[in-house]
């Protein structure tokens, strides 16, 4: 399958967070983690759900700032402490009766690579880990926490023709 095929299959968008969602800087302050999220990767995960899509964060760490941001942008579905992402993934295509070609799992890091190669459309960010870039179907041109959802989303939306 070409990639434009296999974005117009997508359903369910699964979602590292740092290194992802985020620039993969963890900053512990006195008053706890703090993590910076882009903007517009949220517009466009809005975007996604209206569309009609399912979306699920699945992040190695546990942090507060994780449920506050899948609230903020509708994401469904939060997993933490999740060290086996690959079966957190067929788990959801199993309970949302999806096949693995209708999910795309976005990466940046070697804990990613196994859903990534399980997922119809792996995505790593720029500035992922080789082994990530080397799993994917489509290597972002921005780098984690620098809008590289938006441009995963807008690319799968656009195939679909709700962009």
């Amino acid at each position: 399958m070409n990639l434009a095929e296999r974005c117009r299959a997508i359903r369910l968008l699964c979602l590292d967070v740092d290194g992802v969602l985020t620039p993969g800087d963890v900053t512990h302050a006195p008053a706890g983690e703090s993590k910076s999220f882009h903007v517009r990767d949220g517009t466009a995960l809005k975007r996604w759900h209206q569309a009609g899509h399912r979306s699920a964060i699945l992040s190695g760490r546990r942090s507060p700032m994780i449920a506050v941001r899948a609230s903020e942008t509708g994401i469904g579905r939060v997993v933490e402490g999740c060290h086996d992402k690959k079966a957190v993934v067929e788990q959801l295509a199993h309970e949302m009766g999806l096949s693995a070609h209708q999910i795309c799992f976005i990466g940046d890091d070697l804990i990613d690579v196994e859903a990534l190669r399980w997922c119809g459309l792996a995505v790593a960010v720029a500035d992922g880990c080789v082994e990530s870039r080397a799993a994917a179907h489509y290597i972002t041109a921005s780098r984690g926490g620098q809008a590289a959802v938006r441009e995963a989303i807008e690319r799968i939306l656009r195939c679909q023709g709700h962009w």
